[in-house]
Protein backbone atom coordinates (compact mmCIF):
# COMPACT_ATOMS: atom_id res chain seq x y z
CA UNK A 1 0.00 0.00 0.00
CA UNK A 2 3.05 2.50 0.67
CA UNK A 3 4.87 1.50 -2.35
CA UNK A 4 1.48 2.58 -4.34
CA UNK A 5 1.13 5.95 -2.60
CA UNK A 6 5.12 6.72 -3.16
CA UNK A 7 4.60 5.21 -6.65
CA UNK A 8 1.48 7.67 -7.36
CA UNK A 9 3.28 10.37 -5.52
CA UNK A 10 6.37 10.28 -8.03
CA UNK A 11 3.86 9.94 -11.18
CA UNK A 12 1.94 12.76 -9.96
CA UNK A 13 5.82 14.80 -9.69
CA UNK A 14 6.42 13.71 -12.93
CA UNK A 15 3.43 15.27 -14.76
CA UNK A 16 3.69 18.48 -12.85
CA UNK A 17 7.59 18.79 -13.66
CA UNK A 18 6.92 17.88 -17.66
CA UNK A 19 3.49 20.53 -17.78
CA UNK A 20 5.96 22.88 -16.35
CA UNK A 21 8.74 22.22 -18.97
CA UNK A 22 6.16 22.65 -21.34
CA UNK A 23 5.05 25.81 -20.12
CA UNK A 24 8.30 27.15 -19.49
CA UNK A 25 8.98 26.53 -23.70
CA UNK A 26 6.25 29.12 -24.46
CA UNK A 27 8.45 31.86 -23.95
CA UNK A 28 5.56 34.18 -23.32
CA UNK A 29 3.80 32.88 -26.27
CA UNK A 30 0.42 31.50 -26.60
CA UNK A 31 0.87 27.78 -27.68
CA UNK A 32 -1.28 29.08 -31.12
CA UNK A 33 0.92 31.23 -32.06
CA UNK A 34 4.06 29.03 -31.25
CA UNK A 35 2.15 26.12 -33.10
CA UNK A 36 1.94 28.25 -36.21
CA UNK A 37 5.81 28.21 -36.67
CA UNK A 38 6.67 24.77 -35.96
CA UNK A 39 7.50 22.86 -38.97
CA UNK A 40 6.20 18.93 -38.58
CA UNK A 41 7.31 16.10 -40.23
CA UNK A 42 3.75 14.42 -42.17
CA UNK A 43 6.07 11.00 -41.23
CA UNK A 44 5.61 11.35 -37.35
CA UNK A 45 3.22 8.67 -36.23
CA UNK A 46 1.51 9.66 -33.18
CA UNK A 47 -0.41 8.56 -30.57
CA UNK A 48 -3.89 6.95 -31.17
CA UNK A 49 -6.43 8.92 -31.47
CA UNK A 50 -4.46 11.67 -32.78
CA UNK A 51 -6.37 14.30 -34.40
CA UNK A 52 -4.83 15.33 -37.99
CA UNK A 53 -1.85 16.56 -37.70
CA UNK A 54 -2.02 20.23 -38.55
CA UNK A 55 -4.65 20.85 -36.05
CA UNK A 56 -3.07 18.01 -33.24
CA UNK A 57 0.07 20.33 -33.44
CA UNK A 58 -2.29 22.70 -32.48
CA UNK A 59 -4.22 21.41 -29.68
CA UNK A 60 -0.77 19.59 -28.23
CA UNK A 61 0.40 21.38 -24.93
CA UNK A 62 3.58 19.23 -25.03
CA UNK A 63 2.85 18.79 -21.46
CA UNK A 64 4.14 14.70 -21.31
CA UNK A 65 1.22 13.36 -19.81
CA UNK A 66 0.87 10.78 -22.79
CA UNK A 67 4.60 10.06 -22.50
CA UNK A 68 4.23 9.21 -19.14
CA UNK A 69 1.34 6.94 -18.98
CA UNK A 70 2.71 4.65 -21.83
CA UNK A 71 3.51 1.42 -20.35
CA UNK A 72 6.04 0.41 -22.95
CA UNK A 73 8.05 3.83 -23.33
CA UNK A 74 6.96 3.65 -26.88
CA UNK A 75 6.21 7.70 -26.73
CA UNK A 76 9.02 10.22 -26.72
CA UNK A 77 8.36 14.07 -26.66
CA UNK A 78 10.08 15.50 -29.87
CA UNK A 79 13.67 17.77 -29.44
CA UNK A 80 14.91 20.11 -31.82
CA UNK A 81 17.03 17.39 -33.54
CA UNK A 82 14.08 15.36 -34.42
CA UNK A 83 12.38 16.37 -37.75
CA UNK A 84 8.71 17.54 -35.55
CA UNK A 85 7.40 20.17 -33.80
CA UNK A 86 9.59 20.28 -30.78
CA UNK A 87 7.71 18.89 -27.67
CA UNK A 88 5.31 16.35 -29.31
CA UNK A 89 4.85 12.90 -29.07
CA UNK A 90 5.49 10.54 -31.31
CA UNK A 91 6.73 6.92 -31.74
CA UNK A 92 9.47 5.09 -33.93
CA UNK A 93 8.01 1.59 -34.96
CA UNK A 94 11.31 -0.29 -35.57
CA UNK A 95 12.68 1.12 -31.63
CA UNK A 96 9.51 0.23 -29.96
CA UNK A 97 5.65 0.03 -31.05
CA UNK A 98 2.54 1.05 -29.90
CA UNK A 99 1.78 -2.12 -27.86
CA UNK A 100 -2.09 -1.30 -28.32
CA UNK A 101 -2.80 -1.26 -24.59
CA UNK A 102 -6.85 -1.93 -24.15
CA UNK A 103 -7.60 0.80 -21.73
CA UNK A 104 -5.15 3.18 -23.50
CA UNK A 105 -3.60 5.21 -20.77
CA UNK A 106 -1.87 7.83 -23.29
CA UNK A 107 -5.84 9.24 -24.55
CA UNK A 108 -7.06 8.83 -21.28
CA UNK A 109 -4.20 11.55 -19.87
CA UNK A 110 -4.57 13.77 -22.59
CA UNK A 111 -5.68 16.84 -21.20
CA UNK A 112 -5.94 19.04 -24.30
CA UNK A 113 -8.11 16.89 -26.66
CA UNK A 114 -5.22 16.67 -29.29
CA UNK A 115 -5.82 12.88 -28.46
CA UNK A 116 -9.32 12.76 -28.98
CA UNK A 117 -11.49 10.10 -27.19
CA UNK A 118 -14.27 10.25 -29.58
CA UNK A 119 -12.23 9.02 -32.62
CA UNK A 120 -11.51 5.60 -30.65
CA UNK A 121 -14.98 5.60 -29.12
CA UNK A 122 -17.64 2.66 -29.56
CA UNK A 123 -20.81 1.56 -28.34
CA UNK A 124 -20.80 -1.76 -26.01
CA UNK A 125 -23.25 -3.32 -24.03
CA UNK A 126 -25.07 -0.25 -24.35
CA UNK A 127 -22.28 2.04 -22.83
CA UNK A 128 -19.87 4.39 -24.44
CA UNK A 129 -16.45 2.91 -24.06
CA UNK A 130 -12.59 3.37 -26.24
CA UNK A 131 -11.56 0.39 -28.60
CA UNK A 132 -7.67 0.95 -30.07
CA UNK A 133 -8.75 -1.45 -32.59
CA UNK A 134 -10.58 2.03 -34.09
CA UNK A 135 -6.87 3.35 -33.60
CA UNK A 136 -5.42 4.83 -36.92
CA UNK A 137 -1.97 6.23 -36.35
CA UNK A 138 -0.96 5.00 -40.06
CA UNK A 139 -0.80 2.31 -42.41
CA UNK A 140 1.61 -0.55 -43.33
CA UNK A 141 3.30 -0.72 -46.37
CA UNK A 142 5.32 -3.25 -47.99
CA UNK A 143 7.99 -2.85 -50.30
CA UNK A 144 7.92 -6.28 -52.59
CA UNK A 145 11.55 -5.98 -53.76
CA UNK A 146 13.32 -6.03 -50.63
CA UNK A 147 10.38 -8.45 -48.53
CA UNK A 148 12.08 -11.72 -48.92
CA UNK A 149 8.14 -13.36 -48.85
CA UNK A 150 8.36 -11.87 -52.26
CA UNK A 151 11.56 -13.84 -52.99
CA UNK A 152 10.11 -17.47 -52.10
CA UNK A 153 11.79 -17.30 -48.80
CA UNK A 154 8.75 -18.63 -46.19
CA UNK A 155 8.68 -15.83 -43.06
CA UNK A 156 5.63 -14.46 -42.25
CA UNK A 157 7.21 -12.50 -39.39
CA UNK A 158 4.93 -9.33 -39.77
CA UNK A 159 1.79 -11.54 -40.24
CA UNK A 160 2.56 -13.47 -36.59
CA UNK A 161 3.64 -9.81 -34.98
CA UNK A 162 0.09 -8.09 -36.07
CA UNK A 163 -2.41 -7.94 -33.05
CA UNK A 164 -4.92 -8.26 -35.75
CA UNK A 165 -3.80 -11.73 -36.81
CA UNK A 166 -5.38 -12.62 -40.35
CA UNK A 167 -7.77 -9.29 -40.54
CA UNK A 168 -5.09 -6.45 -40.40
CA UNK A 169 -2.47 -8.64 -42.49
CA UNK A 170 -3.44 -11.69 -44.76
CA UNK A 171 -1.09 -14.12 -46.48
CA UNK A 172 -1.12 -14.81 -50.53
CA UNK A 173 -0.41 -18.41 -51.01
CA UNK A 174 0.60 -18.24 -54.55
CA UNK A 175 2.58 -21.12 -56.78
CA UNK A 176 6.31 -21.00 -57.73
CA UNK A 177 6.12 -21.56 -61.35
CA UNK A 178 9.66 -21.77 -61.91
CA UNK A 179 10.18 -25.01 -59.73
CA UNK A 180 6.61 -26.29 -59.81
CA UNK A 181 7.20 -27.49 -56.14
CA UNK A 182 6.86 -23.89 -53.95
CA UNK A 183 4.31 -21.43 -53.10
CA UNK A 184 5.38 -17.60 -52.26
CA UNK A 185 3.68 -16.86 -48.66
CA UNK A 186 3.18 -12.96 -49.00
CA UNK A 187 1.94 -10.43 -46.82
CA UNK A 188 -1.32 -8.26 -47.91
CA UNK A 189 -2.32 -4.89 -46.09
CA UNK A 190 -6.05 -4.46 -45.65
CA UNK A 191 -5.31 -0.72 -44.77
CA UNK A 192 -9.34 -0.38 -43.91
CA UNK A 193 -8.01 -2.14 -40.75
CA UNK A 194 -4.52 -1.54 -40.06
CA UNK A 195 -3.95 0.74 -36.85
CA UNK A 196 -0.65 1.92 -37.65
CA UNK A 197 0.99 0.23 -34.56
CA UNK A 198 4.12 -0.85 -36.18
CA UNK A 199 4.48 -4.32 -34.42
CA UNK A 200 4.92 -5.87 -37.93
CA UNK A 201 7.74 -3.10 -38.90
CA UNK A 202 9.12 -4.32 -35.40
CA UNK A 203 9.20 -7.33 -36.13
CA UNK A 204 10.33 -7.62 -39.40
CA UNK A 205 13.48 -9.89 -39.91
CA UNK A 206 15.43 -8.32 -42.39
CA UNK A 207 18.14 -5.91 -41.94
CA UNK A 208 16.19 -2.48 -42.85
CA UNK A 209 12.04 -3.30 -42.36
CA UNK A 210 10.38 -4.52 -45.53
CA UNK A 211 7.17 -3.59 -43.99
CA UNK A 212 6.97 0.56 -42.26
CA UNK A 213 4.17 2.16 -41.13
CA UNK A 214 3.33 5.60 -42.59
CA UNK A 215 1.32 8.04 -41.44
CA UNK A 216 -2.29 7.69 -43.69
CA UNK A 217 -2.38 10.83 -44.89
CA UNK A 218 0.87 9.90 -46.52
CA UNK A 219 0.16 6.39 -47.11
CA UNK A 220 -3.40 7.47 -48.88
CA UNK A 221 -3.54 8.20 -53.01
CA UNK A 222 -6.62 10.00 -54.25
CA UNK A 223 -8.40 9.44 -56.82
CA UNK A 224 -10.47 12.56 -57.70
CA UNK A 225 -13.92 13.09 -57.35
CA UNK A 226 -14.02 12.76 -61.46
CA UNK A 227 -13.80 9.09 -61.12
CA UNK A 228 -16.96 6.90 -60.55
CA UNK A 229 -17.29 3.39 -58.76
CA UNK A 230 -20.18 1.90 -61.18
CA UNK A 231 -20.79 -0.91 -58.59
CA UNK A 232 -21.45 1.55 -55.86
CA UNK A 233 -25.40 3.28 -55.70
CA UNK A 234 -24.13 6.57 -54.84
CA UNK A 235 -21.95 6.11 -58.98
CA UNK A 236 -25.80 6.12 -60.31
CA UNK A 237 -26.12 9.75 -58.97
CA UNK A 238 -23.25 11.12 -60.60
CA UNK A 239 -24.41 10.02 -63.43
CA UNK A 240 -27.65 11.36 -63.00
CA UNK A 241 -27.98 14.03 -66.23
CA UNK A 242 -25.65 12.33 -68.83
CA UNK A 243 -26.99 13.69 -71.70
CA UNK A 244 -24.70 10.24 -73.65
CA UNK A 245 -23.55 7.18 -72.74
CA UNK A 246 -20.49 5.63 -74.20
CA UNK A 247 -20.81 2.48 -76.17
CA UNK A 248 -18.01 0.30 -75.58
CA UNK A 249 -17.52 -2.48 -77.42
CA UNK A 250 -15.48 -5.59 -76.37
CA UNK A 251 -14.17 -6.08 -79.83
CA UNK A 252 -12.98 -2.59 -80.45
CA UNK A 253 -11.21 -2.24 -77.22
CA UNK A 254 -8.92 -5.24 -78.15
CA UNK A 255 -9.05 -4.34 -81.48
CA UNK A 256 -7.07 -0.91 -80.09
CA UNK A 257 -5.10 -2.53 -77.40
CA UNK A 258 -3.49 -4.82 -80.65
CA UNK A 259 -3.26 -1.93 -82.96
CA UNK A 260 0.19 -1.97 -83.63
CA UNK A 261 0.76 -0.05 -86.67
CA UNK A 262 -0.09 3.30 -84.97
CA UNK A 263 2.79 2.65 -82.88
CA UNK A 264 4.98 3.23 -85.68
CA UNK A 265 3.54 6.42 -87.57
CA UNK A 266 5.11 9.57 -88.18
Amino acid sequence: MKKDIQDNSRRDALKTMLRGAGLMGLGGMSWGGMADGLKASELSLRPPGALAEKDFIKACIRCGSCVEACPYDSLVLATPDDNTAIGTPYFEARKIPCYMCPDIPCVVECPSGALDKKLLSIVKEGSQTMDINKARMGVAVVDQNSCIAFWGIQCDACYRACPLLGKAITLDFRRNDRTGKHAYIEPVINREVCTGCGLCEHACVTEKPSIIVLPVAVASGKAGSHYIKSWEKKGDIKLNGATEKADVKESAAVDYLNDTESLFDD
